[in-house]
């Protein structure tokens, strides 16, 4: 079972989630209905919603990287030591997601904010669950996982 705490400081969210915490349960939910992985086990994992300004100062503290982006991942285990964890323990930390509102498209539109805000939390987890984008290969193992967990929300 996948669990995610939600943490919003940021009022804008609020114009297009009236409550966050909600909108993330239902999710995760679905979620979980579809997905055998973690059937025994509880994995959680922190989802921040953020502005440009503080996920840019993440960027820069952690990643070196002194610009904005879309999401921000920061796993808590490398991909082996996560395998291990899971054959051994029935919690497990995840890490943290940080989301940034000024990079999720269509704000015009709540149904397509709330799908492309799907996209960039489940592309977040993808990366706490082992998984990166740096090579070809990786980069399409990742996009059928996010592809899949996608499909689950609807």
């Amino acid at each position: 079972m996948i669990k995610i705490n939600v943490i919003s400081n940021n009022v804008k969210w609020r114009k297009y989630l009236k409550n966050p915490n909600i909108f993330i349960e239902k999710k995760i939910s679905k979620l979980n209905k579809k997905t055998s992985i973690f059937k025994k086990k509880i994995v959680f994992c922190t989802l921040l919603l953020s502005g440009g300004g503080e996920i840019k100062k993440l960027n820069r503290k952690f990643r070196k990287k002194n610009k904005t982006t879309d999401v921000l991942s920061f796993p808590f285990h490398t991909k082996t030591e996560l395998e291990k964890k899971l054959k051994k323990d029935t919690e497990i930390y995840l890490g943290d997601i940080i989301v940034n509102i000024s990079k999720v498209k269509n704000k015009k539109n709540t149904k397509l904010f709330k799908s492309e805000f799907d996209k960039l939390w489940i592309h977040g987890l993808v990366h706490l669950l082992g998984y990166d984008h740096k090579r070809d290969k990786d980069f399409h193992k990742m996009a059928k996982i996010e592809k899949k967990f996608f499909s689950y929300l609807k």
